[in-house]
């Protein structure tokens, strides 16, 4: 019997699933750092959002966002080597990166 490979992952409930951005190996004036030194990474793209926040209209989420997190609660998700995916709950957004300000109500 062949063995099934994960195709897709949907998070349940208000969460997302979240690729996490590579940490920083520099610092702004360009020195590098060793890995013991790296910058912790707490931003990441969102990859999938679950049905809950999609419906969810006080949610500003959207697949692609970038965003900051806290990263106590992420979950990491162990799908292909070396990858950064993450399971995070919308409470431990803390911010959405936007090009623009968004228009007020």
């Amino acid at each position: 019997m062949a063995k099934k490979t994960l195709q897709y992952i949907e998070p349940i409930g208000a969460r997302v699933l979240v690729l996490k951005d590579e940490p920083k190996r520099e610092t702004k004036g360009g020195i590098a750092l060793p890995d013991a030194a790296e910058i912790p990474t707490i931003t990441g793209r969102i990859v999938t959002i679950s049905r809950q926040v999609a419906h969810d209209e006080d949610v500003p989420l959207r697949q692609y966002d970038k965003i900051l997190f806290h990263p106590k609660n992420a979950i990491p998700v162990d799908f292909e080597p070396d990858n950064q995916l993450f399971v995070v709950p919308v409470d431990d957004v803390v911010a959405v990166f936007r090009a623009e300000k968004p228009e007020n109500d």
